[in-house]
């Protein structure tokens, strides 16, 4: 047991995952697995195509999985295939002007946290929309080259501290 004073610290996934059995928004493989594609196309911008056996493989994935995914990122845009022996895809615009909700929407659909909000109460529409709002500003503010430059920092503001 801690004594007083002591702190932990837990990041956001470790919170969402302790929610004892009711429903979460949560974004699928389709969607974790397309912005790892889309991460790893962004590091390597303008250096060339990029197989996905290669994304694969240093992300430990199934390239037949990604070979799923990839198939909705080319049609919207987000990618492009280049054929021959040293072919892959590349980036269909700058990293800088793709962002994480575009990804997310292409592959899981709508941003919406709960189904059915013009039949809930107006106070829980509200609150349904607030979300909605929130997660939506976070993903439309998050671009593909900022993941992709992301760096662990454990000091970041997205840890949550508690005090016990």
């Amino acid at each position: 047991m801690l004594g007083a004073g002591k702190h932990l610290l837990f990041s956001r996934k470790i919170m969402l995952s302790k929610n004892k059995g009711g429903k979460v928004m949560k974004i699928s493989t389709k969607g974790r697995y397309g912005l790892t594609i889309m991460m790893e196309l962004a590091k390597k911008h303008g250096e060339g195509p990029i197989s996905l056996k290669t994304i694969a493989q240093s992300n430990n994935l199934s390239e037949h999985y990604l070979e799923q995914l990839v198939a909705p990122l080319r049609n919207a845009g987000f990618v492009k295939s280049i054929r021959g022996a040293y072919g892959g895809y590349v980036l269909g615009d700058d990293p800088e002007k793709i962002t994480a909700g575009d990804i997310i929407r292409i592959l899981e659909g709508p941003i919406s946290p709960v189904e059915g909000l013009e039949d809930e109460e107006p106070a829980k529409k509200a609150l349904w929309m607030k979300i909605r709002d929130a997660v939506k500003e976070v993903l439309d503010g998050t671009t593909i080259k900022d993941l992709a430059n992301h760096k662990d920092d454990e000091n970041a503001p997205d840890s949550y501290m508690f005090y016990i």
